[in-house]
This record gives C-alpha cells, structure tokens and sequence, in this order.
C-alpha cells in the first residue's frame, strides 16, 4: 500500500508535469484540450476535466476552483448567475491555458459543460444535504400532506382510516404513526419515497407487491428509508457521478438525486428476491453485497441505468 501510494505521489508532483509538457509541445493542446477533444461525453469527459483541474498547479486555477466551490456549497449556481460562473470559469481558463476562443470554440462549449456538471454536482450534494437536515414535522400540514400523498399513490383502491393507524403498516411503517420512521433521514426520506411511488409508480406498485410476498416479504417504507441512506453516501462520497454525469445533460438537479434513488430500490428489491433471503435477518448482508456490486458498477463510467418492470415468478 505505502509503495503504490508513493508511486503515485512521484508520478503526480514529478513525472505528470513533465508528461504534461511533452504533449503540449508535441500536440499544440494543453491537457484540458486534450481530454475535451478525447474523451466522449459524459463520465469520461467530465471526470477527466475535474481531475485536470485539482490536479492544476496554477494559482488563477486554485483561486477558481475555491471560487467555484463557494458558490456550489452555498446553492447559488443557478439561474442567470450559473451562466455568467460558467463564462467567467471559461473565460479564465482561456487566459491561462491561452486558448483562442475563436480557433477552439468546440473546447468552449465542451469545458463550459463539465463545469456546469462539475459544479452543478457539487451543489446537489449541498441541496440534498439541507433537506435530510428537515426533521419530519407532524405539525407542518405540508409534511403531512407528502405523508398522505404517498399513501394515495402506493394504497389507490384502499381509503386511509385515519392519521395514526396500523395501515400504515402495510406499505412498510414499523408503526401507527409513520414520522417516527423519519429520524434518521430526515424528509429526504419521504421526498424520495414519493417520488418513486409518483414517477415510477408502476415499478413502486411492483415492488411493493414483494414487499407483502409471504417468505421473502420485508417492510418497504423502512427499506426505502435505508436506501435513502445508501444512496446519500454514494452522492456525498462522489461515487453517484458516474450516475449523475452520464444522465444530467447540464446543471444536475434534486430530480435526479430521486431518480438514482428510484433506480437503487428498484435494483434492490431485484437482488434481494435472487438472494432468497430466509428471514428479514439477512437484510444487512444482503444490502452490504447489494453496495458492493453497486460500487464495481458505478466504477464503469460507461455504465447507463434505467427501471424497466419486468415480471417476476416468485
């Protein structure tokens, strides 16, 4: 381990720069040319770029990175002030890596994409952030209307008795009370929760059909609030991007922080009906085997997901 981790520092402070010199003479482009150019679009491109730039030596490019960074953390890349961060962090490269904007103007628009990627990314992870610190309010009549609408939209042909019951229970609840089951992740857990009973409700239906199975039945509301978690860590520990950039086509939004968390459950529920578990027992293994391969996948930054039903015997 301390020997790759030597390796690894000498070629990045000694040998890349040297590397890095050599192509410029040789090639006439600078190394983030020559990943725009290079790499397809998506994953490989943008993580390509945002190597580049930590990797970057310069003090204008450490001072726009900060600058970046600032402004992502504190949501305000957006809007019209999106666009003018982005022509500004374009702008600045241009003059450091003196670039012609006029000869390179497919580098223009190609860089100032993987900074809105880069940095739209950066921002989702503040965004989800903020509202997984929401606690669950029983007295907030938006907080228990999501909580009613969820019920609707999983449960359509059964009327809800009242505000505190054992239905609940049927759609995953420990409890009468559902808000207890929030703690942890706050009301991101719900938001995502709603939103694949919502956008994907055939999927949701589906698999909340193998909730209730009698071997393999396990409580879908507590699960999702578990994959809320799984898939918060994968967004903060940066493993998500593959996700994210391959399907954002500009600034990443909290709708596809949903849509990861869709597809992650619906998977989920796949692999834990092929593992046949014996009991509900099983379900921190399961979901630790089930984070491993997700991982291995997410590695691949050709990777492309989706939710498509298929029909299950089980």
């Amino acid at each position: 381990m301390k020997m790759s981790l030597s390796l690894w520092w000498l070629f990045n402070f000694y040998l890349r720069p040297i590397v890095k010199w050599f192509l410029r003479k040789t090639t006439g482009l600078c190394e983030l040319q020559r990943i725009c150019y290079g790499e397809v679009s998506g994953t490989p491109r943008i993580k390509g770029v945002e190597h580049s730039l930590t990797m970057s030596k310069s003090h204008q490019i450490k001072q726009l990175l900060q600058h970046l960074n600032d402004i992502a953390d504190n949501k305000r890349f957006i809007g019209a002030n999106q666009r003018e961060i982005v022509r500004g962090a374009v702008s600045t490269v241009l003059l450091v890596k003196k670039i012609s904007p006029k000869v390179h103007y497919q580098f223009v628009s190609s860089f100032g994409k993987c900074v809105e990627q880069i940095w739209g990314y950066r921002q989702l992870v503040s965004q989800v952030e903020e509202l997984r610190t929401i606690a669950y309010d029983g007295d907030n009549i938006e907080h228990e209307n999501k909580l009613y609408e969820l019920w609707e939209k999983l449960m359509p042909n059964e009327k809800l008795e009242g505000r505190i019951t054992k239905q609940w229970q049927d759609i995953g609840f420990q409890g009468e009370d559902p808000k207890t089951d929030f703690r942890g992740m706050g009301l991101l857990g719900l938001e995502n929760l709603l939103f694949f009973a919502s956008e994907h409700q055939n999927p949701a239906q589906h698999v909340l059909s193998h909730s209730h199975h009698p071997v393999y039945g396990y409580c879908f509301a507590i699960v999702g609030i578990n994959l809320t978690s799984l898939a918060w860590i994968l967004l903060k520990d940066g493993s998500a991007k593959t996700y994210v950039y391959n399907t954002s086509g500009s600034v990443p939004s909290i709708r596809h922080f949903h849509q990861f968390y869709s597809f992650l459950f619906y998977e989920f529920d796949r692999f834990w009906l092929h593992c046949k578990p014996k009991d509900i027992m099983e379900f921190s293994t399961i979901k630790n085997r089930f984070e491993s391969n997700l991982r291995i996948s997410l590695q691949d930054p050709n990777s492309s997901y989706r939710i498509g039903v298929t029909v299950d015997n089980v």
